[in-house]
């Protein structure tokens, strides 16, 4: 197994990586909407936040050598399931062509107060 770290996206905020590359799979922490260098929440809506959010493991993947076309599966965890709709409609920005596996729940709390978590696995064998 092999550590990911990036400066691109959020250092980690506990006793975690931000990924680990098993076999031909890369494993992404859940990522919060946090600027990778401020270390601060992004947007105080789903829109921006969701944005941030899949921005983070975008940097993750990119530097795993990997893309979002390459993303197999996503979990997406949100504050309020009555942001779904606006949460799809950012996510579908990043996943046009292809569509990984998702699930996508509420839960009562997120880290620091964010509003989405999303989490990844993706395929580095090409």
């Amino acid at each position: 197994m092999k550590v990911v770290n990036t400066e691109k996206a959020p250092k980690a905020i506990g006793p975690y990586v931000q990924g680990i590359i098993a076999n031909d799979l890369l494993f992404v922490s859940g990522q919060i909407p946090f600027d990778p260098v401020t270390m601060q929440k992004v947007g105080e809506n789903i829109k921006d936040q969701t944005r941030q959010s899949l921005e983070n493991i975008k940097a993750i993947a990119e530097n795993a050598g990997a893309s979002m076309k390459d993303v197999i599966r996503c979990g997406v965890f949100m504050k309020n399931m009555d942001d779904f709709a606006a949460m799809n409609e950012v996510y579908a920005e990043y996943f046009s062509e292809w569509k990984p596996v998702r699930s996508a729940v509420e839960v009562a709390r997120l880290p620091r107060g964010v509003l989405i978590e999303i989490e990844a696995i993706i395929n580095l064998k090409k």
